[in-house]
């Protein structure tokens, strides 16, 4: 287990609890608590994973290129899920003081999926492409695609979300459920994908990728 391998198992795990969350059914099973705590214990994991991300791109920070996109894109992301663990943890006081408190606070904080958004674009913007789609070849060439397209949900999911509890509707919160349930899996197939890619890679080409995928916001 590399620390590139910890860092993608960190944000798996984390994103199976972004996924299975807000899935139909769920908080009737287990329980508007067990519910909230799921997604708490989802954004402590995404802020491990994002710190130690930071860490592995800290050496190239300075470097032009790929190495300054993938530190910009850590921090970046990191800023987000300190911004998921501030929602998480008031919404699963809220909903431990108060019964009458709507699930709709469970939407991804919206300062959190601008903050996603912008580590994704980065990330996507630096990666190998042809005009606006990847260009295939090498390890996780794909990822940099699929984690944008990841944020893009969660920040769906955030503008659906923002509604006035008591007067939200079925279908807004069905809205940030679903988008927040897209997002986390295409979170999850990164790391995933990560965990499969995490071994030292030679080649130059194949050290840029290396390089990009720290900052991926997985």
């Amino acid at each position: 287990m590399t620390a590139r391998r910890w860092m993608a198992l960190l944000f798996a795990v984390g994103s199976t609890c972004f996924l299975v969350g807000p899935f139909p059914g769920y908080a009737q099973l287990v329980g508007a608590s067990a519910d909230g705590m799921t997604f708490f214990v989802g954004s402590i994991l995404f802020t491990a994973g994002g710190a130690l991300q930071s860490r592995l791109a800290f050496p190239a920070r300075r470097s032009p290129g790929a190495g300054r996109a993938a530190w910009w894109a850590a921090i970046i992301q990191s800023a987000g899920t300190l911004f998921f663990n501030i929602t998480t943890y008031q919404a699963l006081h809220t909903e431990l003081t108060n019964p009458h408190y709507n699930r709709l606070v469970w939407r991804p904080d919206a300062f959190g999926s601008v903050c996603f958004l912008v580590s994704g674009a980065i990330a996507y913007r630096a990666s190998t492409r042809h005009g606006w789609l990847p260009a295939r070849g090498g390890a996780g060439w794909w990822e940099a695609g699929v984690n944008l397209l990841g944020c893009i949900f969660f920040g769906i999911s955030a503008v659906a979300g923002y509604v006035v509890p008591s007067k939200g509707s079925m279908l807004d919160l069905a809205a940030a459920n679903w988008n927040t349930c897209l997002g986390a899996l295409c979170f999850f197939v990164c790391a995933v994908g990560t965990l499969f890619t995490g071994r030292t890679l030679k080649s130059p080409r194949h050290r840029r990728l290396h390089e990009l995928e720290r900052a991926l916001p997985l």
